[in-house]
């Protein structure tokens, strides 16, 4: 499958399908049992969404309804490596990439996944997808219990910080 980084789902070379970070992240949330996904469209560009998204040691903080600080502890172009500490006192060590519009971060027991796109009507909108929560060890799986509903609360927040 050929990849593309953002903008519009199109057809590649060769018949291959081009997917969005968007739906990537569908996909992605497709193959881990009990994952949720929470997607809006915001009325915002992308530029100002990723902006705050993107931001781990300062706006994803504001919106992220369970982190209390992110601390980058090392990049290697997208690749990162993470500190993050919960509003609980929990502390995570994060490894992943961070890129414009995709972001996608595990420790041992907790997921972290973020995209975002143009919306792709011309209408200067974002269309973000948000999921996340406790991991299984070994196994690709999410405990579901309080996600949706954790990731609805980001939403919200998120759209506010972004309008």
């Amino acid at each position: 499958m050929n990849e593309s980084h953002g903008g519009n789902p199109s057809e590649g070379g060769r018949g291959g399908l081009l997917l969005d970070d968007v739906r990537r992240m569908r996909v992605m949330v497709a193959g881990v049992r009990g994952a949720r996904l929470v997607e809006r469209v915001l009325p915002a560009p992308l530029p100002r969404v990723w902006q705050v998204m993107g931001d781990l040691e300062g706006g994803f903080g504001e919106f992220q309804p369970d982190m209390r600080s992110v601390r980058i502890l090392r990049r290697d172009g997208d690749r990162v490596e993470a500190l993050a500490r919960s509003r609980y006192g929990l502390r995570a060590h994060f490894h992943g990439v961070l890129r414009p519009g995709w972001c996608w971060l595990q420790s041992r027991f907790l997921v972290i996944g973020m995209a975002a796109v143009e919306a792709g009507d011309e209408s200067g909108h974002t269309r973000v997808a948000l999921t996340g929560g406790v991991r299984v060890p070994g196994r690709a799986a999410l405990v579901p219990f309080g996600a949706r509903r954790e990731l609805e609360e980001a939403m919200t927040r998120l759209a506010a910080r972004v309008e």
